[in-house]
């Protein structure tokens, strides 16, 4: 969406953007990437992917954005300072468009200089708002997981899983699927007051072009309070599912189809309300229930 946030002072500040966001500065910390000029502005693994190509280090705002104004040899990248406890006023004075103001949402900055982040994707929805620099984002559907050779799930750069293919230089011998990847990539080029949104797990690659580069990203989640990331399922999965024979999975497949993904529309729809039990509606006693269901086999 072009300049759709081009009226907002973030972005309206132009050089003189440091001075703006010290306006907002509290003692918190925070947290960066720091990366030797060898590493390519990529920040990634070590060769033997036990620890990673970067240093983490925490200062003060006004010391990353001294850092960042002085133009050195090193890469520096601090992603999703909370704009609640770190900025607090940045939000209301910069509102997230589209949204309605009672949705809950977590608003984040993002500042670094010519850096990319690897493909990823994040649990919620989000709205990226180029604050400064450019940026490209090449995205991809969900459906493409398996052609974006990703790492490890749990041990991660910054929270969530990345591929583990280099954008800027492939290795189609070892990702040879990465060409079918692209084929289905979407690619966004933005300058400072653009948006781009991004759908709930859909895969994004972020390269920031330019020496400086500040962003601002809202996310949220649609559905119930209750809910917590599908992810615990897919680990929960690796207990009851994955390595059961290859028939019996495939069994499993069906009974999630019927009741969880409703393919064939409700699953209990020839019983009364009142008989659906568990799979009923969501209350307050289903939800301790289902809970207490799945501690149990767990705390053994």
């Amino acid at each position: 969406m072009r300049g759709r946030v081009s009226h907002w002072p973030l972005v309206q500040a132009g050089s003189g953007l440091p001075a703006y966001l010290r306006q907002f500065e509290t003692p918190q910390p925070i947290s960066a990437f720091v990366g030797a000029p060898d590493m390519n502005g990529r920040f990634f693994y070590s060769d033997d992917l036990k620890g990673f190509n970067f240093e983490r280090v925490r200062l003060s705002l006004s010391d990353l954005l001294e850092r960042l104004a002085v133009k050195g040899p090193d890469y520096l990248y601090a992603g999703a300072i909370p704009a609640p406890t770190h900025l607090p006023g940045l939000a209301e004075a910069n509102p997230p468009p589209f949204l309605d103001p009672s949705v809950e949402r977590l608003t984040s900055l993002w500042l670094g200089n010519r850096t990319r982040t690897a493909a990823h994707w994040d649990l919620a929805q989000n709205l990226a708002c180029v604050v400064a620099g450019r940026r490209r984002f090449i995205l991809f559907p969900p459906d493409q997981v398996s052609n974006l050779y990703v790492g490890p799930l749990e041990n991660t750069l910054a929270g969530q899983p990345v591929s583990m293919v280099d954008f800027a230089n492939p290795d189609l011998v070892t990702h040879s699927r990465f060409v079918e990847a692209m084929s289905n990539a979407l690619v966004a080029d933005l300058e400072p007051g653009d948006v781009l949104y991004i759908p709930s797990l859909w895969f994004h690659h972020v390269e920031s072009i330019d020496d400086f580069g500040a962003l601002v990203n809202f996310w949220w989640r649609d559905g119930p309070e209750w809910m917590v990331t599908p992810q615990f399922t897919l680990y929960h999965a690796l207990l009851t599912i994955r390595d059961l024979p290859p028939r019996e999975r495939e069994s499993w497949r069906a009974f999630f189809d019927h009741y969880i993904f409703q393919t064939g529309g409700d699953p209990l729809e020839h019983l009364p309300v009142e008989a659906k039990g568990l799979m009923g509606p969501i209350t307050p006693q289903s939800l301790a229930r289902i809970k207490a269901m799945l501690m149990g086999p767990l705390s053994r």
